[in-house]
């Protein structure tokens, strides 16, 4: 009698969780049922804010990870984009005599550095979520997108502590009169930091999700950002661009959200809403390409990783 009051169990149990799956009935009994994204840009904000806790728990992970495995901790975050300023204070201030545009090149190289220092981080970062959480993928589910979105979360805390030092040193240099003028543009920061999070989030799980397949190009990205430097302002003005060519770096998505940080924090540079508004536009269009590939790949990724 128990044997088929165990066997009726089950098998009430399959028909509802079928019956679940076919008429799409919201869960009442008590368990979750998963089943594959039903449209490419489907984006589940709903279930994502369901695993908000995985999230936090994801970015203290990757912060305390960090803190454990270094003997300096966060002084790493500090001396990182300091002994890189020398550096290029040293080669494209003194030795190549590039123009910093009336400014300083401490707080000019800094200004710049900080930014990218955020959004190659995180790039690099998120165009390895399958192939670096493989052996989580496989054994549990939860959204895909909660590890992208926590790196670039967890990337915030790097960028305040290097924003702290820039603070400092900014305060100086207009407090001894080194001709920094901000302006009202300063206060689009919120605005740029969310751009330069999006547009890495965006190339990330692109890139993510084609490396499943072709693993060069995971080699191919990490040169790739190294030259993309080089055709972002961050060692030279825009301005010291020929005007008839300026638009070619302007294509740049990072140029623009660079550019205008500089011209509101330090007063140089050029600024264009048309330009910030190309960069926002392709942040979108990026997210949004990025999801359809990330849901086509999530299928079946465990087949081809």
């Amino acid at each position: 009698m128990s044997l088929f009051g165990s066997h009726f169990i089950t098998l009430h149990f399959i028909v509802t969780m079928e019956d679940k799956i076919k008429y799409n009935e919201p869960d009442d009994a008590g368990f979750t049922v998963i089943k594959p994204q039903s449209s490419l840009l489907e984006l589940n904000l709903r279930e994502l804010w369901r695993y908000r806790d995985l999230i936090r728990m994801y970015v203290k992970r990757d912060i305390v990870t960090f803190y454990k495995q270094t003997i300096l901790g966060p002084l790493w975050f500090v001396l990182q984009p300091v002994l890189t300023t020398v550096m290029f204070m040293f080669v494209f201030g003194n030795l190549a005599g590039i123009s910093t545009d009336g400014v300083p090149g401490v707080i000019f190289y800094f200004s710049g550095i900080i930014i990218w220092n955020y959004f190659a981080d995180c790039l690099n970062r998120n165009s390895r979520t399958f192939t670096d959480n493989q052996n989580v993928f496989g054994k549990v589910y939860f959204p895909r997108l909660v590890v992208p979105i926590s790196v670039t979360i967890s990337n915030l805390v790097r960028l305040a502590i290097q924003f702290v030092l820039f603070v400092g040193i900014y305060i100086y240099y207009v407090a001894t009169g080194a001709g920094i003028t901000p302006n009202i543009y300063l206060l689009l920061l919120p605005v740029l930091i969310l751009m330069t999070a999006g547009i890495s989030l965006g190339f990330g799980i692109i890139f993510s999700s084609l490396t499943t397949k072709y693993r060069d190009l995971t080699f191919l990205l990490q040169f790739g950002v190294q030259l993309w430097m080089y055709a972002t302002p961050i060692i030279y003005p825009l301005n010291s661009i020929p005007a008839n060519k300026q638009w070619l770096i302007q294509l740049n998505p990072m140029t623009s959200v660079i550019e205008t940080f500089k011209y509101g924090a330090l007063g140089s540079g050029v600024f264009s809403w048309s330009w910030l508004g190309y960069s926002f536009a392709l942040m979108m269009l990026l997210i949004l390409v990025g999801i359809m590939i990330f849901n086509k790949i999530e299928k079946s990724f465990m087949d081809t990783v």
